[in-house]
């Protein structure tokens, strides 16, 4: 298939710390292996990351870091668009027409805003309006498909909806997006049994040492069945985690044991280490090269705003005629 003719792919990530394996197995693998199917728009979201972040320096260090992780999982430059969100200041500009359409009632329906609320929290107006931003960076772009996990879907229905709305006042004018849910995205489970989670604390991050990965694979919760006892491998949190990284022989073979009662959960946490050791190692090598190349990263993302506004720039002078503002 031409590039040309390929569908639109957008996605957006927050840049807010190390990414984890389940980040790498919910989805950012998924983005990769896309890239030969979609034209793939892959944008840093750091205008979404200032709700949460109030320092200067750690965004900086989390945007550039985040462009590291994607280039060291193989994210091709030459197939996919990285970009940095706040290098296409048209998603704000279209963001305020948006406000200008859009209801508080409507956007009291969010998840997010309506978690915040019942956890009691402060909620400043950039966590209130996150849904609208959300719309515009993905309209703005005229993407086929956004991947999301299942949780998120509501998200992907809200810009649908705003987009329907514009068009209903102005004319046609943005394209319906449809939500690809990601497999996989719940089902990555931490080292206590919950979704694998920062804000849980219960994660293996993906480039982590040898080191840390031996510690926190050895701290997998686990019932208190002895060695020779009979175990279920499909109720086990070590056993989840060894489907990421194990052939089907390998885990057929290893759900044997655990059944005949013939292997210990120390000797499958050990197993499991060693398997995501020889898994991480060659990301952690190649991004710890590119660590060292910080230009040559800096020139990617700048390239990739580049484009990424070139596209962004005609469709504001479109939606600039239709709701009035351009008189020349």
């Amino acid at each position: 298939m031409a590039e040309n003719a390929k569908k639109i792919l957008l996605s957006g990530v927050k840049p807010t710390g190390r990414p984890h394996i389940g980040n790498y197995f919910g989805a950012m693998r998924q983005f990769v292996e896309l890239s030969n199917q979609y034209q793939v728009y892959a944008m840093i979201a750091d205008y979404h990351a200032l709700i949460d972040v109030r320092d200067a320096k750690t965004l900086q260090q989390d945007t550039l870091d985040l462009a590291i992780d994607y280039l060291a999982i193989g994210l091709d430059p030459e197939k996919v668009v990285l970009f940095k969100q706040s290098d296409v200041p048209e998603h704000t500009e279209l963001t305020w027409i948006f406000n200008c359409l859009v209801t508080v009632p409507y956007l009291q329906r969010a998840h997010a805003y309506k978690d915040a609320v019942a956890k009691e929290k402060e909620v400043n107006v950039g966590l209130f309006e996150y849904p609208i931003l959300m719309a515009a960076d993905i309209l703005m772009h005229d993407p086929d498909v956004v991947p999301v996990g299942e949780d998120n879907r509501q998200h992907i229905e809200m810009t649908r909806e705003i987009a329907e709305k514009f068009n209903h006042h102005y004319g046609e004018t943005f394209k319906s997006p449809k939500e690809l849910i990601l497999p996989g995205v719940k089902t990555v489970p931490g080292i206590d049994g919950r979704k694998m989670s920062k804000s849980y604390n219960n994660h293996i991050p993906l480039f982590s040492e040898d080191a840390e990965i031996k510690k926190l694979v050895m701290s997998i919760v686990t019932d208190s069945k002895g060695v020779e006892e009979v175990k279920d491998s499909e109720k086990d949190n070590v056993f989840a985690l060894h489907k990421l990284f194990s052939t089907e022989t390998e885990l057929q073979e290893l759900a044997r044991r655990y059944k005949e009662g013939k292997i210990g959960y120390k000797e499958s946490k050990e197993l499991l280490a060693n398997k995501i050791i020889a898994f991480v190692e060659p990301l952690r090598e190649k991004r710890n090269k590119l660590k060292e190349s910080p230009d040559y990263v800096l020139d990617i993302l700048k390239k990739g705003g580049e484009k990424a506004r070139a596209n962004a720039k005609v469709k504001m002078e479109t939606v600039r005629e239709k709701i009035g503002l351009k008189l020349y």
